[in-house]
């Protein structure tokens, strides 16, 4: 009889801790507070496909650098530079925004090559751009 009755305590002491584990799962985690900043040298959004359809990045000072990653033969050196970017699915960017002690500028890229707008404000001389689907170019300034 005590061991039938000793079975009888320890199969509800487990049942109750059963219990209380499963209590315990059910639970909503909530953090404590939200982050308040998100610290990073870059960041890239990207879609299904693994592509980069945003980023925004700290480029270098140094001379300009070609798709392939050559250096520009222009010789001229430009100066540290965030850039951001938004790129459409066929890889090439439709916006960029960027800025630089020397100033900032924001270029618009149509669905049609050439098609594009540049705006820029570099020190006192702002100007505009548009380039049409024929390559024709407009170049307002103040």
């Amino acid at each position: 009889m005590k061991n039938q009755h000793t079975l009888t305590v320890l199969t509800l002491v487990n049942l109750g801790i059963v219990i209380l584990l499963l209590l315990n799962q059910t639970r909503t985690v909530h953090a404590n507070s939200p982050a308040t900043v998100l610290r990073g040298r870059g960041l890239e959004i990207v879609d299904a496909q693994e592509k980069v359809r945003a980023s925004i990045q700290i480029v270098p000072a140094g001379p300009a650098r070609m798709a392939d990653g050559s250096v520009a033969k222009d010789g001229k050196i430009y100066p540290e530079t965030v850039l951001f970017r938004l790129i459409r699915p066929d890889g090439r960017p439709s916006v960029k925004i960027t800025t630089s002690e020397q100033g900032s500028g924001l270029t618009l890229g149509g669905g049609i090559d050439p098609t594009y707008i540049v705006l820029n404000a570099e020190g006192g001389d702002p100007s505009l751009s548009l380039t049409n689907k024929d390559g024709k170019q407009q170049h307002i300034k103040p």
